[in-house]
């Protein structure tokens, strides 16, 4: 294995490396949070591939995979199919706010009432999501190296910290793009072919196995009903995937870019499925699906080869942990605590002093301060990863809880204030309040893994927002002009990068925004 430990640990050099580059390239807030909103199609196609196709993806598609055949893809499947119909029907739009988190959309959309709940409601999301990527180093680092689980989790979460906190996107973009060059040799053009010869080939694999494991819907047609609720519609709203639509260039590249990468994901689906199959012919009686990757990777691979391939498990990992990570710090930076320090100081009689994250720093010292803010905020959500990482087990029932959590109280506020012009805030804070509730309330009764949470935490939601929505005044006119003129992306009303509200009763008018 040495070989292949030098090529982990060149792998592990090289991210540590990017993170000290980018530090170079992030002199400014738009810098450190969206990389300066200057990706082109190559770059953005590939990041945005990198960050949804994690842990789960990889090591989850071949263990889903070795327990259902080919219809074990759905699960990543889905999270392909959000991605392009993000990209299609919203990416453009949402582009062309100039916004840094989804919680400053709702806030323009609804005039500042709805942004510090689903800001909360965000950060819980992308908490436990980065919570599910570091929990993924404890299972590569052991086959790895053997390393206890702690210190793996330890180890794992510390580069990923490091790299995020020195150069924020710019960095995690470098270090994506790598990934994304190194999943795609590793699992597509190496693993895949190299699993299907070892196996004997298609035929064999069909004369092998039993005929569910090439049956479309397999895994079940619920199954697949639930993962488009959860996966699909949470690819259109995530807090980490709208952070990365911000780093385009362009309407043109946050559209053509974010299909490719969705295209991309549907090959990835069907390719760890397929791994997976090939591993149920070659090892029949493992102990868990989700050892299937491990144990074909250290088996079936040449040296040198199994380190690449370990590696690209190992990027998916990583990637998704990064973009977690500066997502969920970016919104409780500049949708919490900014917030919360701007109720402060108006309650405050010794200042007159603006409010928000951008007010009090002026003059040329502004980009240094709000670089170093979201530096620190990264740093302490990182630590604050790893310590829950340390206490939890379980990754399935964690990201499943993210999942509900953010499809259940946030999808019809965000997608209602996208497609609906009669919804209100007050209709939005109904919304996010009594599905989250749902959500939260069924599964501690029916358990995280029950597929009724979603189910009725989504129509609870929709419910609460059309109800209230048409039982309240309208939306004040300045504020919707306001919003159409930012997603038109006229210069009048986005030539700026706009502040945080300072609170849920932040100001609605145009100039306030």
């Amino acid at each position: 294995m040495a070989v292949d430990y030098a090529v982990i640990v060149l792998y592990l050099a090289g991210m540590l490396a990017m993170g000290w580059w980018g530090m170079r390239r992030a002199t400014s807030k738009s810098d450190f949070l969206v990389a300066g909103r200057r990706l082109g199609p190559a770059m953005y196609s590939g990041t945005m591939a990198a960050i949804v196709l994690g842990g789960a993806s990889t090591i989850g598609g071949v263990g889903l995979g070795y327990r259902y055949g080919l219809s074990g893809a759905w699960m990543v499947f889905t999270i392909g199919l959000g991605l392009l119909a993000l990209s299609v029907f919203f990416s453009a739009r949402i582009a062309r706010l100039k916004v840094y988190t989804v919680s400053e959309m709702l806030d323009l959309r609804y005039g500042g009432s709805a942004g510090l709940i689903s800001g909360v409601v965000m950060w819980a999301y992308t908490l436990m999501l980065a919570v599910t990527s570091t929990l993924a180093y404890a299972t590569i680092f052991d086959v790895l190296f053997g390393l206890d689980r702690a210190l793996a989790i330890i180890l794992g979460g510390a580069i990923v910290v490091a790299y995020s906190t020195l150069g924020g996107m710019w960095s995690i973009t470098l270090t994506d793009m790598v990934q994304f060059v190194v999943k795609t040799i590793g699992v597509l053009l190496l693993l895949l072919p190299i699993a299907v010869i070892k196996a004997g080939g298609f035929a064999e694999m069909k004369a092998q196995l039993p005929d569910d494991y090439f049956a479309p819907l397999g895994i079940g047609g619920q199954t697949v009903f639930t993962y488009v609720l959860i996966y699909s519609f949470g690819m259109l709203i995530g807090q980490d995937i709208w952070q990365r639509v911000f780093t385009a260039r362009g309407d043109r590249v946050a559209r053509l870019g974010g299909t490719a990468a969705g295209t991309y994901c549907l090959v990835y689906a069907l390719a760890g499925a397929v791994i997976g199959t090939a591993a149920k012919v070659l090892y029949p009686h493992l102990g868990s699906p989700d050892d299937a990757f491990a144990t074909i990777v250290k088996d079936a691979l040449p040296v040198g080869v199994r380190g690449l391939v370990l590696a690209a498990a190992l990027s998916a990992v990583m990637s998704t942990s990064s973009g977690a990570l500066i997502a969920c710090a970016t919104v409780a930076n500049n949708d919490i605590w900014a917030r919360i320090r701007g109720v402060v100081r108006r309650q405050s009689p010794a200042t007159d002093a603006p409010h928000g994250p951008d007010a009090g720093h002026g003059g040329a010292g502004e980009p240094r301060d709000e670089v170093r803010g979201n530096r620190v905020f990264i740093l302490l959500m990182g630590l604050a990863v790893i310590v829950i990482a340390l206490a939890l087990n379980n990754v399935v029932e964690a990201l499943t809880v993210a999942y509900n959590l953010l499809v259940g109280g946030l999808l019809v506020p965000i997608l209602g204030g996208l497609l609906w012009k009669r919804g209100t805030g007050a209709g939005a804070l109904a919304s996010v309040a009594v599905g989250g509730l749902t959500v939260v309330g069924l599964m501690l009764s029916l358990g995280v893994l029950a597929n009724e949470p979603i189910y009725y935490g989504l129509l609870a939601s929709l419910v609460a927002y059309v109800a209230v929505s048409l039982a309240t005044r309208p939306t004040d006119a300045a504020v919707l002009d306001a919003w159409r003129a930012r997603l038109a992306g006229r210069p009048d009303a986005a030539g700026a990068e706009p502040p945080v509200a300072s609170g849920p009763s932040a100001t609605t008018s145009p100039a306030g925004r």
